[in-house]
């Protein structure tokens, strides 16, 4: 197994352990890739094992960078035994990349994990709540100068931006957060208790997301050393995360995103861009949510994108945090 080297490059400071979910195609795989190839050691949590080992041959990835663990993000129990299966292999843990994602915006009723939580929420922010509060202990006890945990967000649930305005189902926002509170189970498919909205499910789950970051930033950076942070690489308008929409919207969105909005962004590239954020001395900033521009130029910069209120305000924060804990199981 792969031990921390120089890369060589003093900008992509120095290689470690990084474990990725759902990598085992889209974003995920191509930042397993890149990672790779900066001298990383890679654990592939992922739904299907066999799948990944395929992806990751595809891309010519030397099987001696990876380790492949499975794991549901929608099942909690799943997510406990990732994490011991992750122990056993005797790893150390230098970063953490909670990539993996569902989106099913064509449901008509609320599908449930085994726990009974909405799917979206369940497997976007719910397992990957509970991983990351699993092995935080191995991030504190890595000895790597630059820890890091990001956490893919989406420029949807961002109303700072033209995408996180846009009013169909409706944009994020988790209300009161009543759904929660009540136990997040049928009939409640929804944060704020209100009706069930599959695409506005995912942008929920998503605001999530940034919001579990912040509030990782503002309760253990100081403390811990970690860093924490968010991004929004693009959109990858291809990516299999749009498996579920119809194949219209599969043909035209890619097309629509290259041509007239010029917001595209290869999965190649999404994945290198994941990759800078977990490796690279430029992005060692906790709090950040990373951005490179709803528009995509030729060398474009990243630069760290303002957050909406809801994304950003504390006491929502500490709500949803709390309420999480106990819809987790550890409080």
């Amino acid at each position: 197994m792969a031990t921390a080297s120089s890369s060589g490059d003093s900008s992509r400071g120095q290689s470690g352990t990084v474990m990725i979910t759902g990598a085992s195609s889209g974003v995920g795989l191509y930042a397993a890739k890149a990672l790779a190839a900066r001298g990383w050691h890679v654990v592939m949590a992922c739904r299907d094992v066999e799948k990944a080992r395929a992806a990751a041959r595809s891309l010519a990835i030397p099987d001696s960078s990876l380790t492949h663990l499975q794991v549901d993000l929608g099942d909690l129990d799943s997510v406990r035994r990732l994490v011991e299966a992750f122990h056993s292999t005797g790893l150390s843990l230098d970063a953490l990349v909670c990539n993996a994602a569902v989106y099913k915006p064509r449901l008509k009723q609320p599908e449930r994990s085994p726990q009974g939580y909405e799917i979206s929420m369940a497997t976007n922010h719910f397992g990957h709540f509970l991983l990351i509060h699993a092995l935080l202990d191995d991030l504190k006890k890595s000895g790597h100068p630059s820890r890091r945990l990001v956490i893919l967000g989406t420029v949807t649930a961002n109303s700072k931006e033209l995408g996180g305005k846009i009013p169909i189902p409706a944009p994020a926002d988790l209300g009161d957060l009543s759904g929660f509170e009540a136990g997040f189970k049928a009939p409640i498919s929804m944060a704020s208790g209100k009706a069930f909205k599959p695409g506005k499910a995912y942008k929920d789950s998503k605001l999530c997301n940034m919001i579990t970051t912040q509030e990782l930033h503002r309760r253990l950076h100081d403390s811990t050393g970690i860093i924490f942070s968010s991004l929004y690489p693009g959109c990858v308008a291809d990516t299999p995360l749009f498996r579920n929409t119809p194949k219209a919207f599969q043909t035209i969105f890619p097309w629509f995103q290259k041509t007239i909005t010029g917001g595209y962004v290869s999965q190649e590239l999404a994945g290198e861009r994941v990759a800078q954020v977990v490796a690279d001395s430029g992005f060692a900033v906790s709090g950040a949510h990373w951005s490179w521009g709803n528009r995509q130029k030729k060398n474009g910069q990243q630069f760290i994108q303002e957050l909406s209120e809801k994304a950003s305000d504390p006491d929502t924060a500490a709500k949803t945090w709390d309420l999480s804990k106990k819809l987790v199981g550890l409080a």
